[in-house]
């Protein structure tokens, strides 16, 4: 017998708690170092500003819009859902929220679920992800 569990979006479910702002800001450094290293590879990061830019903001758009998490946001075991139905914001969704995070102020302005305006006008939520099952468990 299986059971299939029953996803509550995260604008429904009364228990939600979002993950802290230290897990966020880990993921968000670690996937600049990574945005860093492979911008390096075709411009020089240190004189130009908006090559890791650029990178960061595709991406989110490629591994938020696919997977629901950055590098980063599988490191630090969170990411980045629907907030009305719990399921992926899509590439064009997570384009968009990526350039609003690019400009860093609407990742100031949070509600009470610790959603930045650019979670807000992308209908996103950043959640914990879930733990891997273990072996023989």
């Amino acid at each position: 017998m299986t059971t299939t569990a029953t996803v509550v979006p995260p604008a429904t479910d009364p228990t939600f708690t979002p993950p802290s702002l230290g897990r966020r800001f880990g993921a968000l450094i670690i996937d600049w170092v990574l945005c860093l290293l492979i911008s390096g590879l075709f411009a020089n990061p240190s004189r130009d500003g908006w090559p890791p830019v650029v990178v960061l903001i595709l991406e989110y758009a490629f591994f938020l819009g696919f997977f629901v998490q950055t590098p980063g946001m599988y490191l630090t075991r969170i990411r980045c859902l629907a907030w009305s139905d719990g399921g992926r914001i899509g590439p064009l969704r997570a384009l968009l929220r990526g350039m609003l995070l690019a400009l860093v102020v609407p990742a100031l302005l949070m509600d009470g679920h610790r959603r930045g305006l650019h979670d807000r006008l992308t209908d996103a939520v950043i959640t914990d992800a879930p733990r891997p099952a273990r072996a023989g468990s």
